[in-house]
């Protein structure tokens, strides 16, 4: 009994408390100070030094930064992907009519961007940029959410996070497809040898948490090395551990215990140092008056806003989904805009697009600025919005 009531006051320290999300927020502060200082240089160094070790067989030896985004976030999605599946199992997304949701309000936050940029760009030299407001950056948007505590209902933390997932997941489609340059089929047949593996493991009932996570380390690896963004490896394994209905924690519920420390107060930390060191120069406010600047921006702050309620309030009129209990249409709006919080996902696709320094650093400082005003207003928004009775917490 003391162990249940230990997990729950846990459990509600890091949903309700706004420690992670101020933490978060304090280290995008630090990266851009890093970044226009005189250690820029030395800190760029520093995160392109590689590390691991490779011989005739493997291949481990990365630039620091990569073990940061496709290492030590495939953790970050691990842990999501399990509050996702204890979600669908026992939650709020237990029922097809409450899961559609965020799956309807995906599509049409990565569809609504994608379609303004292009407004804007078609026919440019900088056409090929369609995707960079398509993503959210899940750990920004759920760190500002933190920030507003039991002001949410759980419902609408659970929403994001899903949302958030299914976008980076469309992304991830977007990237292996449009700006890979080669897929290795064979890399990603043995991923699904790792994969089949995990899914046999379940169906045996096998609860002891390594017959996932290493078989979750080999997939990672070969998808890695696949041509697909490695992250995606913790979402898979995560939908394949085991979990239940009953009182008693299932595997899945004590990876999700472990996890959630080290993820929120040093996993995520870590990404937004390295990930948000972006030199300002004298040019870059121009540069947001130019096709390019103005597709990022009202992609990001106007298409994904519009974009999320109007596929929400679509699929809830027609009946296809519902709401999640607590959560109001004026909640939806102030989700909407923090999905609009791109960053690192954005970025990412801004280099693969762009070859040009100039290009990426236009496409960079306009996800920055649009980030930054779709998390204020987004916080604003929900920070206004009535609280709610939300049966979940307590």
């Amino acid at each position: 009994m003391a162990k249940l009531i230990n997990l729950k006051i846990f459990a509600h320290f890091f949903k309700s408390s706004s420690a992670g999300g101020i933490l978060l927020l304090l280290c995008v502060a630090l990266s851009l100070t890093i970044a226009n200082t005189g250690w820029a240089e030395g800190f760029s160094n520093f995160l392109n030094t590689e590390a691991g070790f490779e011989n005739e067989t493997l291949h481990l030896r990365y630039p620091i930064i990569l073990w940061i985004n496709d290492g030590l976030m495939a953790i970050f999605f691990l842990l999501v992907g399990l509050e996702i599946k204890r979600e669908i199992v026992e939650g709020e997304l237990s029922s097809i009519r409450h899961a559609s949701l965020p799956v309807l309000a995906a599509i049409g936050g990565v569809a609504a961007p994608a379609l303004l940029y292009a407004l804007f760009n078609n026919g440019t030299p900088t056409s090929n940029g369609w995707g960079i407001p398509m993503a959210t950056d899940i750990a920004f948007a759920l760190g500002i959410l933190s920030l507003l505590g039991n002001r949410v209902p759980t419902g609408l933390k659970i929403f994001l996070a899903a949302l958030a997932i299914v976008d980076d997941l469309m992304a991830i489609l977007v990237i292996a497809v449009f700006y890979s340059s080669e897929l290795h089929f064979a890399y990603l047949g043995y991923a699904g040898a790792a994969f089949a593996m995990q899914i046999l493991f379940n169906r045996m009932g096998v609860k002891n948490l390594f017959a996932y996570i290493i078989p979750g380390i080999i997939m990672w690896y070969f998808i890695h090395h696949s041509g697909i963004h490695a992250t995606i490896a913790g979402v898979l394994t995560a939908l394949t551990l085991p979990t239940n209905e009953e009182d008693y924690d299932s595997p899945l519920e004590k990876l999700e215990h472990a996890l959630a420390r080290p993820v929120n107060f040093l996993i995520m930390p870590i990404f937004a140092i390295a990930n948000t060191n972006i030199t300002f120069t004298e040019n870059m406010l121009a540069g947001l008056t130019t096709n390019l600047g103005l597709g990022i921006l009202i992609g990001l702050f106007i298409g994904k806003p519009v974009g999320i309620l109007m596929m929400s309030f679509i699929s809830v009129k027609t009946g296809i989904s519902s709401l999640p209990e607590g959560t109001t249409w004026k909640h939806v709006v102030g989700l909407g805009f923090l999905g609009g919080i791109g960053f690192t996902m954005s970025i990412f696709i801004a280099l693969l697009s762009f070859e040009e320094v100039p290009l990426q650093t236009t496409a960079k400082f306009a996800v920055l600025i649009a980030s930054i005003l779709a998390g204020v207003t987004g916080y604003t928004l929900l920070r206004l919005a009535p609280a709610t009775v939300d049966k979940n917490k307590g």
